[in-house]
């Protein structure tokens, strides 16, 4: 019964390629990775334009990424500016844009290009996932497709909700078994001459008609294809996960992409009942406690301590105030002196527990971390100097502070 969920109509699989490619055509919004690509005769400059913008846009909004994507094509307009950078200079430009072992990873991957494949980049997506470290599946198909013009199709979040909806697949998108369907079904559609066009259409309808709450499905340009749509306007109450086929899936709760029989069809959401995800798992709570130690110059302007943090983990490699984690219901005299003698390990200077001053808490919610910084002050002499400490550290200038590679939350730290 799955079979019926699927593009097997090779009338309506074209059908689909050309109303999509036409609705890109006129509708596509210009983006400056788009006008990049498009401009750029070298293929593996524009190769890298794309998947500079393709790793950007992981899990982060076009509006914000648009910015960062211009300050970094400007800075590193190839692989080889970017691989002769520094990982410091990555992450300064980095800072703010959230899930910072892109920009690493990035860099590793040009890095690898240039000192081991001659400075050429992989042409399928099979070798640029095999080859180049951290390019997963999407992204290798992505760069594939826009850039080298292979068949191949892509399926990231825009293009899952746009496919679930098309065949009404109801089941947890986010199982293996589900976007393996998926990934058939993208490879199916995509258009054979035009595949980069065609898989960025898909994935601008998911960004800005067929969205995650108040589709506009009447401006949908494969509307008439949409089994979703279809169940709305002809049978909201039917137990039918395919209403739209001749046959019905008829293995409702067997079917593997079927929604669950313990799950029945919200009438309220309508087109909005696909896809089905998994309940997102709540973030852990962790806290910390931070110490923002000051130093007054000579003309007044304060000085701050920051410290590097380790090259692997959480924040790998960026800048903050000397932090301690701590655990949950640690009563405040020990965090005081857990943090106390933390700072005395940085600074190599005798650190009374007393002297922190408390400022107050700050709220950083990370992907899977809730974390609470619980947040001192520290006022030092203006001749204070650093003993050699285990991780570098440096005092700088607030201008200086927002300049290094500092996380978000740090910039809430210090504006507490």
């Amino acid at each position: 019964p799955a079979r019926l969920h699927l593009f097997s109509d090779a009338a309506e699989v074209g059908a689909v390629r050309r109303a999509l490619l036409a609705w890109y055509d006129s509708c596509k919004r210009e983006l400056p990775w788009r006008a990049l690509a498009a401009e750029e005769t070298d293929v593996d400059r524009r190769a890298y334009a794309v998947w500079v913008s393709e790793v950007m846009l992981q899990q982060t909004q076009v509006a914000t990424v648009i910015d960062y994507y211009n300050r970094w094509m400007e800075k590193w307009p190839t692989l080889q500016a970017l691989a002769a950078a520094s990982l410091e200079e990555v992450n300064e430009l980095w800072a703010g844009l959230g899930y910072y072992s892109r920009g690493k990873r990035l860099q590793e991957a040009a890095r690898k290009v240039v000192s081991e494949l001659a400075g050429r980049m992989p042409r399928t997506a099979e070798e640029l996932q095999r080859l180049l470290p951290g390019v997963g599946r999407y992204t290798a198909g992505a760069i594939a497709s826009i850039s080298y013009g292979q068949a191949t199709g892509v399926v990231d979040g825009n293009v899952v909700r746009v496919l679930c909806r098309l065949r009404c697949i109801g089941a947890d998108s986010s199982s293996p078994a589900v976007l393996d369907r998926l990934w058939d079904m993208a490879n199916v559609l995509v258009d054979r001459s035009r595949p980069g066009d065609f898989n960025q259409a898909l994935m601008e309808l998911g960004a800005t008609v067929c969205v995650p709450k108040a589709p506009l499905c009447g401006e949908c340009p494969v509307r008439q294809h949409c089994h979703a749509r279809r169940r709305v306007r002809r049978s909201p109450d039917t137990s039918c996960a395919n209403p739209s086929s001749r046959e019905g899936c008829t293995a409702v709760g067997g079917c593997p992409l079927c929604p669950p029989a313990t799950e029945p069809w919200d009438s309220s959401l309508g087109v909005t009942n696909f896809p089905r995800k998994a309940a997102k798992k709540q973030p852990r709570a962790a806290r910390a406690a931070t110490c923002v130690l000051e130093r007054r110059g000579r003309r007044g302007a304060p000085r701050y301590l920051i410290v590097q943090r380790p090259s692997s983990g959480l924040l790998a490699g960026l800048w903050e105030f000397p932090s301690v984690p701590l655990p949950l219901g640690l009563q405040e005299e020990k965090q005081r002196e857990a943090l106390a003698e933390h700072v005395q390990a940085c600074t190599g200077r005798p650190v009374a527990a007393g002297g922190l001053r408390y400022v107050g808490e700050v709220i950083h919610i990370f992907s899977h971390i809730h974390q609470t910084y619980v947040v001192y002050s520290l006022p030092v002499d203006e001749d204070a100097t650093l003993d050699p400490a285990p991780s570098p550290s440096r005092w700088v200038t607030e201008e200086e502070f927002h300049a290094s590679a500092v996380s978000t939350a740090m910039k809430k730290v210090l504006g507490a």
